[in-house]
């Protein structure tokens, strides 16, 4: 683990700063969202909400399959899947140990719950302590900019998905492999400064998918549901010109857009 990515979610605890509302720290799918108004701490919630349910409805069905989220942080999201789309299990994985240890203290009923349905575990994205076929969904969302490798996120994902399994992820990428993207985003975002956001283009996940065996893997950029709200949010908090605001400056560039990358492995 980073430094940065071991501080930002463990001492630091992103997940109880104010922009990151009810615990999910994503930045939010907005279109449901009336802009042009004040935006209320229930919309944001809700962006976020939304956003987990475009991941989900990406890799569902969920009814009665066996889920993995990778990154799975408070576990909010697993939660919403369990009561939204009736998976049979969830597995929430992630390698912090600071933020599992508050999963399963903001999750604790659902973990009591019998038959079980959730679980906590915590592994790397590039080294899953899982089995073979384990899953027929694997899903994560807004935590692959901190994957130290993709292309091992690929492979293991691909390993722990059982015949006609799917998975989906949604971050932020690069739209290219442009070189100049790396430099740029550093110079505005604190977040890519420090180590914490890595840049690479969405086509290394989709193109690492293909080659760890899975097919029909693309990328769709979702940049128009994400990029205004998040900034719209951020300006009641932050002036224009601080760095968090420089998110849309970097969209609007082209250094960086927002994508769901989706791929499947074929039945039997």
């Amino acid at each position: 683990m980073r430094a940065t990515v071991r501080e930002t979610y463990g001492p630091a605890d992103l997940s109880s700063v104010p922009v990151f509302a009810g615990g999910f720290i994503n930045f939010g799918s907005w279109s449901a969202i009336d802009l042009a108004g004040p935006i209320s701490v229930d919309d944001r919630v809700r962006s976020q909400q939304d956003l987990y349910r475009r991941v989900l409805d990406a890799v569902g069905p969920l009814d009665g399959r066996r889920v993995l989220e990778v990154g799975c942080g408070l576990g909010v999201g697993c939660a919403l899947a369990l009561r939204e789309y009736e998976p049979a299990h969830i597995t929430g994985m992630d390698i912090h140990p600071q933020q599992l240890d508050r999963a399963r203290k903001t999750n604790a009923a659902l973990l009591d719950a019998s038959p079980p349905k959730l679980g906590f575990v915590r592994g790397a994205a590039e080294d899953m302590p899982l089995g073979d076929g384990e899953f027929d969904r694997v899903y994560s969302v807004e935590a692959a900019q901190h994957f130290d490798d993709l292309v091992a996120f690929a492979h293991e994902s691909a390993r722990v998905l059982a015949p006609g399994g799917r998975v989906a992820v949604a971050s932020f990428f690069t739209p290219d492999d442009d070189p100049a993207h790396g430099a740029r985003l550093a110079d505005l975002l604190a977040s890519y400064a420090d180590g914490l956001d890595i840049a690479r283009p969405v086509t290394l996940l989709a193109e690492a998918f293909t080659r760890a065996g899975l097919t029909d893997a693309r990328a769709v950029s979702i940049g128009p549901e994400v990029w205004e709200g998040w900034d719209r949010w951020l300006s009641d908090q932050w002036k224009p010109g601080t760095w968090p605001r420089n998110f849309l400056k970097a969209y609007r560039e082209g250094a960086l857009d927002y994508y769901v990358v989706t791929a499947f492995r074929a039945p039997g």
